[in-house]
Parts: structure tokens; sequence; C-alpha cells
């Protein structure tokens, strides 16, 4: 629960710093994680795989609602969404380069034998479990497509 400590840490030391924005962002993430721990059948650990996967939800969300805010013209929303996403980013591990990305995935699909994109289910199922965290589920998606299409 290395995360959840961090986290708390870090909410104590941004008060004091009266961040504002930030402090939003950190209460929300401690919020889905005591969610995520106190949920029916959930265990009293975390793994570190559904803490990402619950950072990189709230990262998606927050950038998704930018998006929206900013078809509408509400600049002053979109930054707001867009900072809180930036610091909770913070918090996942380092994202994989085009070249690293690339790289990961003809490795991926030359272990598959995938040859077209028919196979791409396959290859999808493998790289989405590897590399979870270190790249969005789009991005892997589109390289997948991408490099399964030539």
């Amino acid at each position: 629960m290395a995360l959840f400590e961090q986290i708390n840490k870090d909410i104590i030391s941004t008060m004091k710093a009266k961040e504002a924005d930030k402090l939003t962002a950190l209460r929300a993430v401690k919020s889905e994680l005591l969610l995520l721990k106190t949920s029916v059948g959930a265990k009293d650990e975390i793994s570190e795989e559904e803490e990402i996967k619950v950072l990189q939800k709230m990262v998606k969300q927050r950038k998704d609602s930018a998006e929206i805010y900013k078809t509408q013209n509400r600049e002053d929303l979109f930054q707001k969404e867009m900072n809180e996403a930036k610091f909770i980013q913070a918090y996942l591990p380092k994202q994989m380069t085009d070249a690293e990305l690339t790289g990961a995935i003809t490795e991926m699909i030359n272990k598959t034998g995938a040859a077209s994109m028919k196979d791409m289910g396959k290859v999808m199922g493998i790289a989405s479990k590897e590399l979870a965290g270190k790249a969005e589920g789009k991005l892997i998606a589109a390289k997948v497509k991408e490099l399964l299409s030539k």
C-alpha cells in the first residue's frame, strides 16, 4: 500500500503549501483508493496493478472532461481538469516513448505469430497486460493496428 501512504504524505505537504488544485486531485485519488479497498469482495491490500488501473481511469476521466470543456469554450475548467490529470499522472509509471512502444509491440507480434488484422485480439491481449500503466490503451491499440496493417 505504498501508493496510499505516499498520497497521504503528499496531501499533508500540499495542504501546508496551500496548493488547492493539487489537493483536490490528491483527495480524489485517496477517495478512489479507499473505495477500492472497502468495496465488496476486496482484499485488505490493493495490488500495484489495481492502483495503476485506478490512476489511469482517473487521468482518462479528467482528459475526457477537459476535451468537453474545450469544445464548450470553457478554458478555465479545461485548465483545471488538465492540471488535475497532470498531478495524478505523476504517480503513474513513466510512459513509453513511441519508439519503445513500437519495439515492444513488434516483439509481441513476432512472439504470437500475428500476420494480419485478424490476429489483433491475440496481440492486444498480451500488450494490454504487459504494457499496463506504461502506455494508454488507445495508443497501444493504434500502434497494433498500424503494425498489423503493414
